[in-house]
């Protein structure tokens, strides 16, 4: 009996060094060496300063800015600690009342723009977190953000498309825009 849990002692901590100790040290390393802007958060920096990351929304209201999806992390939005789906369905009233709180406050920014609004602006992702919206939501917000910054709308489509990615490997997901490289961009644009 004392043989049968002397080798369960030593195999439970061999495994424990194998898979708690050596094989997150050699992922660790692995990826700082392969993919280091991605190991370490795919952070973005301005000026010397962290500004965010290409992986986590942000959430901005400013007019001059593009706006990002909704979040659905509580209490604090775009909180990569509580990353969650709202988990209200279409028929759930609470979804419909935050909808249209959004429809309304997008109109208000921009009370001149009748196009329908892309459901991405007024609809959480699933994780909550998402930091990208659609061509089509960035297009959407072209006509404000361009009025308030007081430059050529055009200029503002040239930047959308030179921050759009296209599907990864040509088939995979949809067209996507980063809303925070888009808006830094615009900051780091001359007018």
């Amino acid at each position: 009996m004392s043989r049968l849990i002397r080798q369960c002692v030593v195999l439970f901590l061999a495994m424990t060094v194998l898979t708690g100790i050596l094989y997150p040290l050699a992922a660790t390393g692995v990826s700082q060496v392969l993919f280091p802007a991605k190991a370490n958060g795919s952070l973005i920096a301005k000026d010397g300063k962290t500004v965010g990351s290409t992986l986590i929304g942000q959430a901005f209201s400013e007019p001059k800015y593009f706006w990002g999806r909704p979040s659905a992390t509580s209490p604090n939005p775009n909180n990569g600690a509580s990353s969650s789906g709202s988990n209200l369905g279409p028929t759930n009233p609470a979804l419909t009342d935050a909808v249209k709180q959004r429809i309304d406050a997008l109109k208000q920014a921009d009370p001149s723009n009748t196009a329908p609004v892309p459901v991405d602006l007024v609809t959480a992702s699933g994780s909550g977190l998402d930091p990208e919206i659609s061509p089509a939501a960035a297009e959407y917000q072209v006509s404000r953000v361009a009025r308030v910054r007081g430059i050529e709308p055009a200029k503002v489509r040239e930047l959308i498309a030179a921050h759009t990615d296209g599907r990864q490997f040509g088939i995979l997901g949809e067209p996507r825009v980063n809303v925070l490289e888009l808006n830094l961009a615009l900051d780091a644009s001359p007018r």
